[in-house]
C-alpha cells in the first residue's frame, strides 16, 4: 500500500511539474523585434521561448532586414529545412515559409522554442523573474521577460500605469552617449543605448517596439547576458554585450559606407564607438569615410582623452602629419611598444592581415581605415578602456 501511494504521489508531482515550463528568456509577441530578440538570445546560449498569440511570426520581408548574425542563423536553418545547397540563394521568404522553418528549428533545438496561438491571461513576478499564466494550471516561468506588444497586461506587475518602449538616440558628438550603443539603426543616424533599454527600478524586463529589428537583437543579447551570468539586467556589462553583438555582426554604429562584408568592419565599428575618429553626419545618415586621410586636429584630443601618456607625445609632436611613421611613434610611446619591432610587425601584416590595398610606406598619410586598424591593434581603446553610463571615459 505504501509503495502504491508513493508511486501515485510521484505521478501527481511530476504531472504538476509538467504544467510549468521553465526557460531563461521569454519573448512576448510575433513581430520582427520578437523574432530577432528570440533568435539572438538562443544564439547567445540561453533557453529562449517566443510566445505568440497568433498563428505564427509575422515579418514583412526577411530580405530587407540587416544581414546580421540573426539573419545568417535563420538562413542556415532555412537552407537545411528546405534542402537547399549552401551555394544556392533562398527563395522569397513568405511568412508561411518563415514559420515552417522556425517550427523545424524549434523542434530540433534544445535552446529555442516558439509557442503559437497561446494566449496568456496574467504576467506576474516570480522571485527575481517572471511567470506567464496560460491557464489556471499551466504557466511559463522565465528569468528575463522581453515584451514587444501588449504591455498593458504587464503593467499591474510593474505597479505603474503606463510604460514607453525603449527609445533610440540620434548620434550627436556634443555628448558621449554613443559610446554606450548596443545597436545602430540601419539607414539612420540613430542608435540604441544600453541605458535606454534598461527600465529604471524594474529588474529583468525589457520593453521594445514591435518593428525594431536591431533593438530586438540588442534586447536578446542583453537578456541572455543576465541569465547566462546569473545576474540582473541592471548589472548588465556594456562591453560584454557590445562584444557579443559585434560577434553576431550587428552594427553598433550605423555607418552607411562600411558594410558587414568589409574586411575591416569590426575594427571600424570599434573605432567609431570610441569616438577617436568621428563620423560625418549627413541628414539622417552617418558616414565613416574610411578612405579619407586622417588629420592631426581630429585625433589629438580624442586620444588624449583616452590615454594620459598621449598628452606628452602630442606636446612633443605638434601639428605633425598623421603618416605611418608618426602613428607608429605615437602608439609605441603610449602603448609601451618598441618602435622598430612595431614597424616590422605592421609591415608584415599590412596586406596579409590588414587587407590594405596600399603599399607599406612610412611617409604615407594614413586613411581613417588604416589609422583605425593600427590604433585598435596596438592601443585597444575599445577593448581596454571603460566608459560610464553617459559614455565618459573612465581612466
Amino acid at each position: 500500500m505504501r509503495k502504491l501511494f508513493f508511486l501515485f504521489a510521484c505521478f501527481i508531482s511530476s504531472t504538476l511539474q509538467a504544467q510549468t515550463i521553465k526557460t531563461d528568456v521569454l519573448v512576448l509577441g510575433n513581430s520582427t523585434a520578437a523574432f530577432s530578440a528570440g533568435v539572438q538570445a538562443s544564439e547567445s546560449g540561453v533557453n529562449t521561448i517566443i510566445l505568440t498569440q497568433s498563428d505564427g511570426l509575422k515579418i514583412s520581408s526577411i530580405k530587407n532586414l540587416p544581414h546580421t548574425g540573426v539573419i545568417k542563423a535563420f538562413e542556415k536553418r532555412a537552407k537545411k529545412s528546405l534542402k537547399i545547397a549552401d551555394s544556392v540563394s533562398l527563395p522569397e521568404i513568405t511568412n508561411q515559409i518563415l514559420n515552417a522553418v522556425i517550427k523545424n528549428w524549434s523542434d530540433s533545438s534544445k535552446l529555442f522554442d516558439v509557442i503559437n496561438n497561446t494566449p496568456y491571461y496574467e504576467i506576474k513576478r516570480s522571485g527575481s523573474g517572471w511567470e506567464a499564466k496560460l491557464t489556471k494550471d499551466k504557466s511559463i516561468k522565465a528569468k528575463v521577460l522581453i515584451v514587444t506588444d501588449n504591455i498593458e497586461k504587464v503593467l499591474p506587475a510593474l505597479k505603474v500605469s503606463n510604460l514607453k518602449p525603449a527609445e533610440t538616440n540620434t548620434l550627436n558628438y556634443n555628448e558621449n552617449l554613443y559610446r554606450t550603443t548596443i545597436g545602430g539603426i540601419t539607414g539612420t543616424s540613430n542608435f540604441l543605448s544600453l541605458y535606454s533599454l534598461l527600465i529604471p527600478n524594474q529588474e529583468n524586463i525589457i520593453y521594445i517596439k514591435a518593428d525594431g529589428f536591431e533593438t530586438g537583437q540588442a534586447a536578446g543579447a542583453t537578456a541572455a547576458y543576465a541569465t547566462f551570468y546569473k545576474t540582473k539586467t541592471s548589472l548588465a556589462n556594456l562591453k560584454g554585450i557590445q562584444g557579443e553583438l559585434l560577434s553576431y555582426k550587428l552594427p553598433l554604429m550605423p555607418f552607411e559606407d562600411v558594410k558587414i562584408t568589409d574586411s575591416n568592419w569590426l575594427v571600424i565599428q570599434k573605432t567609431g564607438i570610441t569616438g577617436i575618429l568621428k563620423a560625418e553626419i549627413k541628414g539622417e545618415k552617418v558616414f565613416f569615410n574610411p578612405d579619407k586621410a586622417v588629420s592631426y586636429t581630429e585625433i589629438k584630443q580624442p586620444i588624449k582623452d583616452y590615454y594620459y601618456k598621449a598628452q606628452i607625445w602630442f606636446d612633443d609632436h605638434q601639428n605633425v602629419p598623421v603618416n605611418l611613421e608618426n602613428t607608429i611613434s605615437m602608439v609605441s610611446y603610449v602603448g609601451n611598444k618598441a618602435i622598430d619591432a612595431t614597424k616590422a610587425e605592421i609591415e608584415k601584416k599590412w596586406k596579409k592581415n590588414y587587407k590594405f590595398s596600399s603599399n607599406y610606406d612610412l611617409k604615407k598619410i594614413l586613411t581613417r581605415r588604416e589609422f583605425s586598424v593600427i590604433v585598435n591593434e596596438y592601443l585597444e581603446p575599445f577593448d581596454k578602456i571603460n566608459v560610464d553610463r553617459t559614455g565618459r571615459v573612465i581612466r
